[in-house]
């Protein structure tokens, strides 16, 4: 591996932008771009192959990515659910991996197809959630444990354990480093597998 291309993955692994890491290392931001686009290749390649399932205490979650403001939309643009911007769900299992995928909405069948796709059904399996209607039903399809949070009471923790304080934060992380790159409307999916591995 050359110095250049070893310079290039250290500007990648802490973060900066590619027309700064043209600037800094002398080279063409087209050149750090191509770099760039095959570090996030093989990351999500890593991360696509992860096939076993979450197992222990795992949290749900569901967030909204996109831009605040829409071209020719001049009203109050909601946020959440029945906004104009793009659903992602997202598991995160305490103390071990994340999974994320992007999703058409949060209907209840569409977020029950991933949980039970992503999460094992063994004993040893508890699911925290906020009452989001979606994730009614997930102790009818095999989950014994199931434990929610009501945010629309102003109810964020429970006793010690109930709560999706770590999936919130990884989406606040990833909503903060896509701010730093103006948003991300191309490939947004790699950039989200990349949010994870940082």
């Amino acid at each position: 591996m050359t110095y250049s291309v070893k310079k290039i993955i250290q500007c990648f692994s802490i973060d900066i932008a590619a027309s700064k890491a043209g600037l800094l290392l002398g080279k063409n931001r087209n050149t750090i771009n191509r770099w760039y686009g095959i570090f996030r290749q093989v990351i999500y390649r890593h991360q696509t192959v992860l096939r076993d399932k979450l197992l222990g205490r795992v949290e749900v979650d569901e967030s909204y990515f996109g831009a605040k403001r829409h071209r020719g939309y001049h009203g109050k643009l909601k946020r959440g659910r029945g906004t104009l911007k793009q659903p992602v769900f997202g598991v995160f299992e305490r103390d071990g991996r994340i999974y994320t995928e992007i999703v058409p909405d949060c209907k209840r069948l569409t977020l029950q197809a991933v949980i039970l796709g992503k999460v094992s059904i063994e004993i040893e399996s508890v699911i925290y959630s906020d009452s989001w209607r979606g994730y009614n039903s997930l102790v009818d399809v095999g989950y014994s444990k199931h434990f929610l949070v009501s945010h629309g009471d102003n109810e964020f923790a429970r006793d010690e354990h109930c709560h999706i304080n770590s999936i919130e934060s990884f989406w606040s992380f990833t909503k903060r480093r896509l701010a730093k790159f103006n948003g991300v409307s191309v490939n947004f999916e790699l950039h989200l597998k990349e949010s994870k591995w940082h």
